[in-house]
């Protein structure tokens, strides 16, 4: 980075008590910057400070000139390879601490923040002090057709029995539902954490685990969060619109069944591996109907996977690599 860039990030991180980090990821996240930097940029004043770590290829460059060029006092860097979600944040995290910030807000690239909304944001982890994070709500944002909807995103991740994890009222059109609702934790896209929070809920000192390269990583972190006692809520009053290609209202089978169909094999190998490392971390402080509902939701995976995916099944033997690594 030249050494102009890091005069302003480094002249800044002395006054800035909200650390603003943000992971893009080469060609599919550049065409967002035109419309998620001019309103992140709008959100800016002395108590904020942003860094972009790009993920992307390293024969990719439009990102890093896009942004030195439109975006001067929004710092950027490369990684040497793609870190993923959890330990790009991780590293941004450590950028937070040593900059002494308070509060941290984790961005995706691919959505524009309404209004206020950091500010709106900062102003309620500062009024609540039992709050560990907190979600904006996020509607979606049909990015084709450059339009702001009215239909949920999420209200924040929320939990049902058998550590399974949802956004809440997703697909759903906005009639409040969801504002100040009591959340087990923000969506990676957008989450605004207390610093001294993910502090003292540090895994293996690291904040999201770093054994879940994306996906999942959020819920793992949120579910620490409420262990730890540490409340999380939805603050409606501040917005953000993402654009989530993949997603929809329901629970039911057929809805499972078409949302997966549309979605990422990666992705769902991901999400799956993810979600057995979650069972196997937390198995253990289950009460007995819990462990009965992890179960129950495992064994609906498994068959599951064995009708419609079943390229999902060797993700099983990646969980015991994980079980006997961890337990070393």
């Amino acid at each position: 980075m030249p050494l102009f860039f890091y005069f302003i990030f480094f002249m800044s991180s002395a006054r800035s008590k909200i650390f603003i980090g943000c992971l893009v990821y080469g060609q599919e996240s550049a065409k967002y910057l035109p419309y998620f930097l001019p309103s992140l940029r709008a959100q800016l004043g002395d108590s904020a400070q942003v860094l972009i770590l790009d993920n992307g290829p390293a024969d990719f460059q439009g990102s890093g000139e896009y942004i030195k060029k439109n975006f001067p006092e929004i710092a950027y860097e490369r990684a040497e390879s793609n870190l993923g979600f959890a330990r790009g944040h991780n590293y941004l995290l450590g950028r937070a601490r040593a900059a002494a910030a308070q509060y941290y807000l984790a961005l995706n690239p691919d959505l524009i923040l309404g209004a206020d909304a950091v500010k709106i944001l900062s102003a309620r982890l500062g009024r609540e002090s039992t709050l560990g994070a907190v979600s904006p709500k996020i509607l979606r944002w049909d990015f084709i057709r450059q339009q702001k909807t009215n239909i949920i995103d999420s209200g924040g991740i929320v939990m049902k029995a058998g550590l399974r994890f949802f956004d809440l009222a997703q697909g759903e059109p906005d009639r409040g539902q969801v504002d100040n609702a009591q959340i087990l934790g923000p969506s990676g896209a957008a989450g605004f954490y207390r610093l001294s929070a993910l502090e003292q809920i540090k895994d293996r000192e690291a904040y999201f685990d770093e054994d879940m390269f994306m996906y999942k990583e959020d819920c793992d972190l949120a579910y620490r969060l409420r262990r730890a006692g540490w409340q999380s809520v939805c603050e409606s009053k501040a917005l953000v619109w993402h654009d989530r290609s993949i997603g929809g209202a329901g629970q039911s089978v057929w809805s499972i069944v078409r949302n997966r169909a549309a979605k990422d094999r990666t992705a769902k190998i991901w999400s799956f591996y993810h979600q057995h490392i979650i069972f196997g971390k937390y198995w253990s402080e289950q009460a007995w109907l819990g462990k009965i509902a992890i179960l129950a939701y495992a064994g609906q995976m498994f068959f599951f996977t064995l009708l419609f995916e079943p390229y999902l099944l060797r993700q099983y033997l990646c969980w015991w690599s994980w079980r006997r690594a961890r337990a070393r």
